[in-house]
């Protein structure tokens, strides 16, 4: 497991290498979004077996070019699929949403609207070269208990881990303009995502959710590698989840849209940014976002 040490180094790095906002600077920000349309079917195709919506992953990946590996994942017959974006560099930024749904509703925002933009994620940052390795993965079985994204993490060799730059989750997105779990965000990874938010004008709020369940991004805090969840649940949406109303009409696609232009931005923007020589005075802020928390007593569910 890493040190202590070793990860307030790797904070420190990123805190002094991101996010110049001068125009030379964002104009190194490059990536090739898809259409809307095509974000949308493919977050339609969504099959209502697990072992269906693991092998739908694999065939998106390779419709963008990615054949994906399959990591077999104890204590369940699914499995973690695995597509890598080789970097410049063995530093890697590890972007995943989980496949599997529970048994009621169509899984559609819980969370085939994470796992399923993992591919045009990766179809946009291909066209340009890109320092870090991405590592872009659909976990198995987060519904009963983040069994393989903690398998993931288990498996990571300590230089893995010392690699691992961040670990970017995508759960539950598309009811709301982009939000992101405040509370469980390493801070300068937070600011820079509000940072890339203002400057794409992509309003982002701040919801913490841990009073109501948990994410994948949990299982990499445990091997102390900082990690940012992008959602889109509030106290008003939150009764969708696990219920039969998780379908596409509880989707507004513009917004969807919307959180998926702002992710691929800011992973560009990470990976662009990285290595800036000099620290931006914008990185010396706290994180500026209102932030609200979600509270079970309407629902007693959990994303």
């Amino acid at each position: 497991m890493i040190g202590v040490a070793r990860y307030y180094r790797g904070v420190f790095r990123l805190l002094i290498s991101l996010l110049l906002f001068l125009a030379p600077s964002w104009a190194q920000v490059r990536f090739h979004p898809v259409p809307q349309i095509t974000l949308l079917q493919r977050l339609a195709s969504a099959p209502l077996k697990n072992e269906d919506r693991q092998q739908k992953l694999v065939s998106m990946f390779a419709e963008v070019g990615c054949r994906a590996e399959l990591q077999p994942v104890k204590h369940t017959d699914l499995s973690n699929v695995i597509c890598i974006l080789p970097g410049t560099s063995q530093d890697a930024i590890i972007v995943g949403g989980h496949f599997d749904k529970v048994d009621r509703g169509k899984g559609i925002v819980d969370d085939w609207s994470g796992a399923s933009m993992l591919p045009s994620l990766y179809e946009s940052l291909d066209t340009f070269p890109r320092r870090h390795t991405f590592i872009f993965i659909g976990f198995a079985a987060e519904e009963r208990g983040l069994v393989g994204s903690r398998y993931y993490v288990a498996q990571m060799s300590p230089e893995q881990k010392a690699h691992a730059k961040e670990m970017v989750n995508l759960e539950c997105l598309g009811m709301n303009p982009p939000e992101v779990w405040a509370s469980h965000s390493d801070p300068q990874l937070l600011r820079a995502l509000e940072l890339v938010a203002e400057k794409m004008k992509i309003p982002l709020t701040g919801v913490n959710v841990e009073e109501v369940g948990t994410a994948d991004s949990e299982s990499f805090a445990a091997a102390e590698i900082p990690r940012t969840t992008i959602h889109s649940v509030d106290q008003k949406t939150l009764a969708i989840l696990h219920s039969d109303d998780d379908n596409m009409k509880a989707i507004r696609p513009e917004l969807y849209y919307e959180s998926y232009r702002l992710v691929a931005g800011y992973l560009a923007a990470v990976d662009s940014w990285f290595d800036s020589a000099k620290e931006p005075k914008q990185m010396t802020k706290q994180p500026e976002l209102p932030q609200t928390e979600l509270s079970p007593e309407k629902h007693a569910g959990s994303e």
